[in-house]
């Protein structure tokens, strides 16, 4: 893999990662684009302890833009974009408009390819691979700044989803402190130990390893629907090694990850039957924060890093909403039972 750096007109950076050690990234962004102006704010909501980010300029991001205004896609000619370069492989810049920015932490967006009208699934094992070693050397860049405390890579995919721009891109985020999914984890964690001396993920891990929802197992991996599941089609991605973050994955796990990875994304598209469109969904890396975890009671190294990927369609032409009890209580009613999830999941495998 060879990373070149560079800097946007706006002073955003600007991150090429490619394949080949010989491509040279030397074009210049020729945008006149003035200095990025963010309103980020973190607040914590006094009841729960959770933080909220306030961040109004995200208002005026660009929304559905044609494909041949795509702001993703490499610059041609007069069609200037985010991408100077007339190609990439995967590219990561700063977001030109961010939630979180400054003091409250880091937003870049992932390129996954030049291709518009592809998908993650669409890649290759090296091209996909390659996105992962992108996502561990974020992770690594980020965690040094005195900003971020949690990195979080993860991949919307849909307009269902909410997704505002086509091309085929993810996004990682650096937040200032332990997100509130992760601080619940991490309480579980403290709590789980205390009770029986284990540690919580292993112990999931083993039983659903027992288990009938396993979905697709390697050497080095493991993909399972969970026992409670939330979402319609939930799938949880393990290295069978813990490991607390993408940095800890050995040789043979990043290589194995790309053909379980694209095998399950490519599942997905194939839930609902032949026809169907594209199946939406959210990807999302869970990593352990950087820095002690004095107040969770637990040691870094207990956390288990793993990606959740779901969709929120139960069924052919339906969505699954967040109504009063997910959105208002936060308590989750699921459609389709994980046992059945595991099923389809299973029986829709490449040939």
């Amino acid at each position: 893999m060879k990373k070149t750096s560079t800097r946007l007109a706006d002073g955003r950076e600007l991150i090429y990662y490619d394949v080949r050690d010989d491509v040279v990234r030397d074009a210049v962004d020729r945008r006149p684009l003035d200095p990025i102006a963010t309103a980020s704010a973190v607040r914590t909501d006094p009841l729960l302890g959770e933080f909220v980010t306030i961040a109004s300029h995200r208002q005026s991001r660009t929304y559905h833009p044609p494909a041949d205004e795509c702001p993703l896609c490499p610059s041609d000619g007069d069609r200037l974009s985010e991408i100077p370069d007339r190609s990439y492989d995967v590219a990561v810049f700063e977001n030109r408009f961010p939630s979180l920015a400054g003091d409250a932490g880091r937003c870049e967006v992932v390129c996954f390819t030049p291709d518009h009208d592809a998908s993650f699934a669409d890649l290759t094992d090296e091209r996909a691979g390659l996105v992962l070693e992108a996502w561990a050397d974020r992770t690594a860049e980020l965690s040094q700044l005195d900003s971020v405390r949690q990195v979080f890579c993860f991949e919307n995919r849909g307009a269902e989803i909410g997704v505002t721009l086509g091309h085929p891109h993810g996004q990682i985020y650096g937040y200032p402190d332990v997100t509130p999914r992760t601080a619940q984890t991490l309480r579980s964690l403290a709590a789980h130990r205390e009770r029986t001396g284990r540690n919580l993920f292993a112990d999931v891990l083993d039983a659903e390893l027992a288990g009938e929802r396993v979905v697709l197992a390697g050497g080095h991996w493991v993909a399972f629907v969970p026992y409670a599941a939330r979402w319609p089609y939930e799938v949880h991605l393990y290295p069978k090694r813990q490991v607390p973050d993408l940095l800890g994955l050995d040789e043979a796990a990043r290589t194995e990850f790309a053909q379980i990875y694209l095998e399950l994304l490519r599942r997905f598209d194939r839930i609902f039957g032949e026809g169907e469109p594209p199946t939406p969904y959210i990807a999302a890396w869970h990593q352990a924060p950087f820095g002690p975890l004095a107040e969770f009671d637990v040691r870094r190294d207990e956390f288990a890093l793993h990606l959740e990927l779901f969709t929120i369609r139960r069924t052919s032409g339906k969505l699954k909403f967040l109504a009063g009890s997910e959105s208002g209580m936060g308590a989750f009613i699921n459609d389709v039972p994980p046992e059945a999830a595991a099923a389809r999941l299973r029986e829709v495998a490449s040939s």
